[in-house]
């Protein structure tokens, strides 16, 4: 059986501009749209060996480009990182503010902003 991996769904959207047009949307209907390989085949007009084949040839793609340039581990390790640092804002706006306080709010809010 052919067991889907959802961190490939995540790579994807990060990555499919970089995949071929064919090869993005049958992965975009296999991930994203959770069709079977049959299904994708039927409307593609290749076989569903065909598809598994273009599936794993993309996944093989979408790896590589993560290895090279880590998009996808940078914005997971910045959105947990603006999410601590808006806890910290919570826990110091409880406190009262001073000015150090309120510089560290204003850059958590833009930082939140652009996440």
């Amino acid at each position: 059986m052919f067991e889907k991996d959802m961190k490939v769904a995540y790579l994807l959207d990060f990555y499919s501009e970089a995949l071929d047009s064919h090869t993005a949307a049958v992965m975009k209907s296999y991930y994203n749209d959770d069709l079977s390989l049959a299904e994708i085949a039927s409307g593609v007009g290749i076989s569903r060996q065909g598809i598994r084949h273009l599936i794993k040839k993309g996944e093989e793609q979408l790896f590589f480009l993560e290895e090279k340039l880590s998009l996808a581990k940078k914005h997971s390790e910045l959105t947990e990182g603006i999410e601590r640092l808006e806890a910290l804002s919570a826990k110091l706006s409880a406190r009262g503010l001073d000015s150090e306080s309120r510089e560290l709010l204003s850059v958590i809010e833009i930082l939140a902003k652009g996440s």
